[in-house]
């Protein structure tokens, strides 16, 4: 799935217009990454949650010319999958009736 077929199926599901279920998504998004860019975690019920790892400089190697560089501190977003989504993917019936 991706963002506009995501649009398409909230236009459907809320009955408004594509343009204002995209609105309602990008607001989602943008709400996220924002809280992701201060550092805070994300949790969704049932879907997972996100958060914010940082990883220090390291020496790393250029794989095509062998040579080191020095590779500097970085932050990079983390999902991790919930139980029930794990589930629900891997077939087992949810454990919420």
């Amino acid at each position: 799935m991706n963002k506009s077929q995501l649009v398409e199926i909230v236009s459907e599901k809320t009955k408004v217009t594509k343009n204002k279920a995209e609105e309602v998504v990008n607001l989602i998004f943008d709400s996220m990454t924002q809280a992701m860019a201060r550092g805070d975690r994300i949790e969704i019920r049932g879907l997972g949650s996100f958060a914010v790892k940082e990883y220090g400089s390291y020496v790393g190697r250029n794989p095509r010319t062998g040579q080191s560089i020095n590779v500097k501190p970085k932050r990079l977003p983390f999902f991790k999958v919930g139980k029930e989504l794990k589930d629900r993917v891997d077939g087992k019936p949810s454990s919420e009736s």
